[in-house]
């Protein structure tokens, strides 16, 4: 059997965890060690790691973390039965909406950014 979470960086674990918990309901669970706080929505878990602007990504990488808007291949995506409602709260917590793709016969996806740079989408549930 395997189980997944999902870790974010962010430059600042206090402002992480307001902007998961207003825009997507996320609650803090525990804060194991400094700099680490674990977070549950439903049955989604979510670690976010406070790392500091410039501190390497990784050990043997010349590349440094930055919290401007960024691409990356993996992202986020929220499935949603209210995509206006969802998007609403994500953008009152801090998110940038980027773009929308409207498709009433399959549900709209918005695709968004949160304050720290990372892309997420909402996808609408359709019945």
């Amino acid at each position: 059997m395997i189980s997944v979470s999902i870790s974010v960086d962010v430059p600042n674990l206090e402002e992480g965890i307001r902007f998961y918990a207003k825009a997507f309901g996320f609650c803090k669970s525990s804060e194991p060690v400094p700099g680490v706080a674990l977070l549950q929505a439903g049955d989604c878990r979510l670690c976010l790691l406070e790392k500091r602007s410039g501190s390497r990504a990784a050990m043997n990488a010349s590349q440094t973390r930055h919290y401007e808007r960024h691409w990356t291949p993996v992202h986020l995506d929220f499935h949603v039965d209210d995509l206006q409602a969802a998007l609403a709260r994500a953008l009152a917590a801090g998110a940038l909406q980027e773009q929308i793709f409207v498709n009433p016969e399959h549900g709209s996806v918005a695709f968004c950014s949160d304050p720290f740079g990372h892309g997420f989408c909402l996808i609408e549930r359709k019945r």
